[in-house]
């Protein structure tokens, strides 16, 4: 087995495992969450491809099982199945027991919010990897402000963004340090957090975010 699937069955071991316990019965919502991957995913691995033929970050064969899917390692498609379900299990989760909360709301901030982040992105245009996920981020606080701003009112929904930036950073530690995952200087800042480019944060924000929005959203929950 390659290290890389192992990070990937470990993501998602014990979500899929708990998916059964009764309080929460997360098998129950298996369609919103197929749905959503199935509406996100896409999006990300079309982009993951791209980036990947033109060198802005690539992986290294040592660390995989060498089965390839359109330019991408088998692992890499698998990520964007095994992470969304373990994210959305910890909303679930945080929902279950942390009650709902409307938090203060003013669509303006947002819109600002979204502006500075493009603005950005066309500073740092020549960097792919930056700019690309500064639009992302723009993009999901745009679409929710404007159409579906009570995700951005839920307490449950920030709580929930919180708490999978833990994972984030193990599952991102183990994948830049050896590294399997590398990233062209070019493409990048070039600061990190520990191993990590920063630009992974935004990236996993807007990520993450949409797969909620969608899940939510076909739950009928927003």
């Amino acid at each position: 087995m390659s290290r890389y699937l192992l990070i990937n069955l470990l993501t998602v071991l014990f979500p899929v495992i708990l998916s059964f316990e009764k309080k929460i019965s997360f098998y129950k919502k298996f369609k919103y969450l197929l749905f959503s991957i199935l509406t996100v995913s896409p999006f990300y691995l079309v982009w993951d491809a791209v980036a990947t033929s033109r060198g802005d970050w690539g992986f290294s064969p040592e660390y995989l099982i060498g089965i390839y899917i359109f330019g991408l390692p088998l692992e890499e498609v698998l990520f964007f199945v095994t992470v969304p379900y373990s994210c959305i299990f910890i909303y679930e989760t945080v929902k279950l027991y942390i009650p709902e909360r409307k938090l203060p709301f003013d669509k303006n901030y947002y819109y600002l919010a979204g502006a500075i982040l493009i603005a950005v992105a066309g500073f740092f245009s020549s960097q792919y990897y930056t700019s690309t996920v500064m639009v992302f981020s723009a993009i999901f606080l745009f679409l929710a402000a404007t159409f579906k701003p009570a995700i951005l009112a839920s307490r449950v929904y920030w709580i929930s963004i919180g708490i999978t930036f833990v994972p984030f950073l193990v599952v991102n530690y183990f994948l830049t340090a050896p590294p399997i995952v590398w990233y062209s200087p070019e493409a990048i800042w070039g600061a990190r957090f520990i191993t990590i480019p920063l630009e992974d944060f935004f990236y996993s924000f807007s990520m993450i975010s949409f797969w909620f929005f969608f899940y939510l959203l076909y739950k009928r929950d927003i």
